[in-house]
């Protein structure tokens, strides 16, 4: 009988670990769609949007299912509780993800700037790097790699503080205020998201030692 509960426990950890992979792939192509004004690919993402919410609900309501069914204690605890959390993060991922998408449709290429839109895509790749990072740390329970998130967070709060003084140079910016508004908020919801990742960092330190750490 414990067997099995540890074999539920394996496979909903990896179906976790599958929407986290769901969530990387949007995150590329968000950005991706975003900055090369692409709305097949922005269409894509919104769509997929669905199955992340299916998927992370269906991972909540498993985790709840089985605290019911089966009571676990100690560590297996507080894995079903690591799950649920990291779940309903990759979930809210998705969604940032699925608003940097649904900004294509109101972007034009005749009103982008090139300067901008290298630091929106350096800020997704770091971005996407982090993620990577803590579903990893997530993964190996690697309790180090958890704890260098925040060091690879910073880089990532650079580029978004950066953005706005490239923004500031611009003189003209009255012409395109539509196109940098949105920019704007892509880079914010960039930034969200690896606090997120961060937050899953925590999280995976909690499950390896037992206490609660905020890093």
């Amino acid at each position: 009988m414990r067997l099995t509960f540890h074999e539920e426990l394996k496979e909903l950890k990896d179906e976790v670990l599958g929407v986290g992979r769901l969530v990387e792939t949007a995150i590329e192509k968000a950005v991706n769609a975003l900055v090369a004004n692409d709305l097949t690919l922005a269409d894509e993402v919104i769509v997929g949007d669905d199955e992340i919410d299916k998927r992370a609900m269906m991972a909540e309501e498993r985790c709840f299912s089985v605290v019911a069914r089966q009571s676990p204690v100690a560590r297996d605890l507080r894995l079903i509780f690591s799950l649920l959390f990291i779940s309903v993060h990759l979930e809210r991922m998705g969604d940032l993800a699925h608003n940097i998408a649904k900004m294509t449709k109101r972007t034009s290429k005749e009103d982008s700037q090139p300067e901008l839109l290298d630091l929106i895509t350096e800020m997704g790749r770091q971005t996407r790097g982090i993620v990577h990072t803590g579903l990893k740390a997530f993964a190996e329970r690697d309790l180090e790699l958890a704890r260098a998130l925040p060091q690879l967070d910073e880089p990532i709060d650079d580029l978004f503080k950066k953005f706005f003084k490239e923004l500031a140079k611009v003189s003209d910016i009255e012409h395109f205020f539509e196109w940098a508004s949105n920019m704007v908020l892509a880079s914010r919801y960039l930034e969200r998201i690896a606090d997120h990742a961060v937050d899953i960092g925590e999280r995976v330190s909690y499950l390896v030692t037992g206490k609660l750490e905020e890093f």
